[in-house]
């Protein structure tokens, strides 16, 4: 069953919303707590997590995003060089092949 935070993200389906949600709730807490047993005032520490959670949250995300988009342009250059080398194999403009003397003096 999906879970959707706030009404409109779906943690199960989005990519990298669940490790958003549960990195921005520890760092919320050992925030919170830090910042409480630091402090001993109780209603700034849960500010403190609130922001924690904030910016841990907005910072593993871009962090995950970029991962994931860094990660697919690899894939889609790895499926173009897959779909070239069929293309191309066997032939003259195959990389791999060997060249003889009599093709190396036509190139």
């Amino acid at each position: 069953q999906s879970f959707k935070l706030l009404g409109f993200l779906d943690v199960k389906n989005v990519p990298c919303a669940r490790e958003s949600v549960l990195y921005g709730s520890l760092g919320s807490l050992v925030m919170g707590l830090g910042h409480f047993l630091a402090t001993s005032r109780v209603r700034r520490s849960c500010d403190v997590a609130v922001g924690g959670f904030i910016c841990t949250m907005l910072g593993y995300w871009s962090y995950c995003r970029y991962n994931l988009a860094q990660q697919r342009i690899r894939q889609r250059m790895l499926k173009e060089g897959m779909r070239n080398r069929i293309l191309f194999e066997g032939s003259y403009l195959d990389p791999e092949k060997e060249q003889t003397g009599s093709e190396r003096s036509d190139s």
